[in-house]
């Protein structure tokens, strides 16, 4: 189990890569367009530079939904790799089983 504070701590930046999604375009976009004055793209780039860090969606980090783990994720499923074994002896996970040959 991931300590409570990393959990809460990747919610807070969830909740941040949200909130400046659409401002984060916004600029990309001005940044990337060559119609632009050089001095209106460099305004655009500096405005972004002075967005919070944790504005940015790479900052975020998959965590199983179970547990909060941070490593050994499936994108597929959303578990840690223990959970998803757990889940999968279970029988919980439709289409999936241990192998055996």
């Amino acid at each position: 189990m991931a300590k409570t504070s990393m959990i809460e701590r990747e919610k807070r930046r969830e909740r941040t890569v949200r909130k400046y999604a659409a401002k984060r375009a916004e600029l990309k976009a001005a940044i990337r367009n060559p119609r632009l004055d050089r001095e209106d793209r460099l305004a655009a780039s500096e405005a972004l530079q002075k967005l919070p860090r944790d504005a940015s969606p790479s900052r975020l980090r998959r965590r199983c939904a179970v547990t909060g783990r941070s490593r050994g994720n499936y994108r597929k499923f959303g578990f840690g790799r223990v959970k998803l074994r757990e889940a999968t002896m279970r029988g919980d996970v439709p289409g999936l089983r241990k192998a055996s040959w």
